[in-house]
């Protein structure tokens, strides 16, 4: 069980456990962080340092999947997905969204995707497949991921005890907030957009 592997090997399970969800298995942060930040707030964990493990974890997994998607061919791994994904809950649906996301947003979908439902799992393939610096790729995955595991741990935190409701309230945010960010993305791209073509047309006269 996720919690007692929690309570039992602290900071040490809090990395191995989001290391492993950002290298594309079935293992929620919902779970794992917020029990972290209970136990934060019981004085058996230090908030600031179970934020920054399960940020350091998320990074080296999406690491791990990144150099994945360098080495493996595409439809393959398309091919795995299909016959295999089922049994890790990684959907076809799911890393084709992923790669969509980042084919159209790039830098920004690394950042934005560490708190997207279906797709922050999966975003670090597509990086490694269209070779993003993985310098530019750390970063912005490390920021959203500080914010993610920020976000869960202080609510555990806050909530105590009540922790288990995170998972049930969290469900829609994550929906309603990656609404937002595609709605604000596609604003900005559209504002740029039309800022181009009023130059092309100012030069044209």
């Amino acid at each position: 069980m996720l919690t007692h592997f929690v309570q039992t090997f602290g900071y040490l399970a809090i990395f191995v456990l989001m290391t492993l969800e950002s290298a594309l298995l079935p293992i929620p942060s919902e779970i794992t962080m917020p029990f972290a930040g209970y136990l934060a707030s019981q004085g058996t964990l230090d908030l600031w340092a179970v934020i920054m493990v399960g940020t350091v974890g998320n990074l080296a997994g999406s690491l791990a999947a990144y150099y994945l998607g360098q080495i493996i061919e595409e439809r393959a791994l398309v091919r795995w997905i299909r016959r295999y994904g089922r049994y890790l809950l990684i959907r076809e649906s799911d890393y084709h969204r992923g790669v969509a996301w980042f084919a159209k947003y790039g830098g920004a979908a690394a950042f934005f995707s560490r708190i997207m439902p279906g797709i922050r799992t999966y975003l670090s393939l597509p990086a490694g497949m269209f070779e993003m610096n993985v310098t530019a790729f750390s970063l912005y995955t490390f920021s959203g991921s500080l914010l993610w595991s920020g976000f869960l741990a202080w609510i555990g935190y806050s909530l105590g005890s009540d922790w288990g409701s995170v998972s049930r309230l969290v469900r829609p945010l994550e929906y309603l907030v990656g609404a937002a960010l595609i709605g604000a993305v596609a604003y900005y791209l559209y504002r740029r957009l039309s800022i181009r073509r009023s130059a092309g047309g100012a030069n044209i006269r």
